[in-house]
């Protein structure tokens, strides 16, 4: 049995941007891809259909990624609001990293980037073990260092939560 078959959603600020990324992800055997225009049109899917991870763009001007993990995060009508998010940015200041900690993105990916890379990053981060997630997981950023990645990732490490 081969492995199984993960959504990836898309929403990032442009078409064309879209376009690449949603080809080359829908490369991948084990990815199904749904690219989105809007965030309305994302989360009503994603309150019809599970998706395992979310790839937004802090450069959307009506979906910034923060905003969208945020609403995300907190949307009950959404059964998989646990999925991770990986952020798009093409540029990382203090407030974007607490922005992004705060709204639950699991990883920033800095812009330009190649389209193979975040295939990479989508199929590492599928292939980690789900954690159960909560609020709180959002307190700390690792300090582990995480070049093997490349410099142009930001990894956000949730600390254990204890099982009872």
């Amino acid at each position: 049995m081969g492995e199984p078959i993960r959504t990836v959603a898309i929403l990032v600020a442009n078409p064309a941007l879209s376009s690449i990324l949603s080809m080359t992800l829908a490369g991948a055997p084990s990815l199904r891809v749904r690219p989105f225009e809007t965030q309305l049109a994302l989360t009503t899917y994603l309150r019809l259909a599970p998706a395992d991870l979310v790839v937004a763009d802090f450069d959307s001007v009506p979906s910034r990624a923060d905003l969208l993990a945020a609403d995300i995060r907190a949307d009950r009508s959404i059964p998989s609001r646990d999925l991770q998010i990986i952020a798009l940015a093409s540029a990382l200041t203090p407030e974007t990293k607490r922005a992004s900690i705060h709204a639950g993105i699991d990883e920033i990916i800095m812009k330009p980037m190649s389209p193979r890379y975040l295939v990479e990053r989508v199929l590492a981060r599928l292939a980690q073990r789900p954690q159960k997630r909560a609020p709180e997981r959002r307190a700390a950023v690792s300090k582990q260092d995480w070049t093997r990645f490349g410099t142009n990732v930001v990894m956000f490490r949730r600390e254990p939560q204890p099982q009872h």
